[in-house]
């Protein structure tokens, strides 16, 4: 019951994602990293977060109907807005988006996982920083 109220409440009623796009996929970016990292670090939700992320490990029903209502959504949409720098020419046309974003939120769901240091907007900032110079164009 608990799993389909933050379901529910992180689905828009279309069931559709996007991401801003103001032409500078950097700035765009970097708006969703923060606010993936402000979700993450919320000491109101962390109690849950991490006994969802504990029961999508041995139940698979549970992780993919995470997967396909909430997360799958948000990274969807993120792989666009990186598509759509490909063709404003700003991404190397070799890269692949839905790669790009596994990148992009990778490290932030692994300091969180593991707790291996802090978890902030700095960081958060280093790892778009070190994701954009691979995705310049050539």
């Amino acid at each position: 019951m608990i799993f389909d109220a933050i379901l529910d409440a992180n689905t828009q009623e279309e069931g559709s994602v996007t991401l801003p796009d103001t032409g500078d996929l950097e700035s765009d970016l970097r708006l969703v990293l923060r606010g993936a990292v402000a979700a993450l670090t919320d000491p109101a939700n962390d109690r849950l977060q991490r006994a969802i992320t504990a029961e999508i490990q041995t139940d698979l029903a549970v992780a993919g109907e995470l997967v396909r209502r909430l997360l799958r959504p948000q990274l969807d949409a993120t792989a666009a807005r990186i598509a759509a720098g490909i063709r404003a020419g700003q991404v190397d046309e070799s890269v692949d988006p839905r790669l790009a974003v596994e990148l992009l939120f990778g490290p932030v769901f692994h300091r969180w996982l593991l707790r291996t240091g802090d978890l902030d907007n700095p960081f958060a900032d280093g790892v778009l920083a070190m994701l954009m110079t691979g995705l310049q164009p050539r």
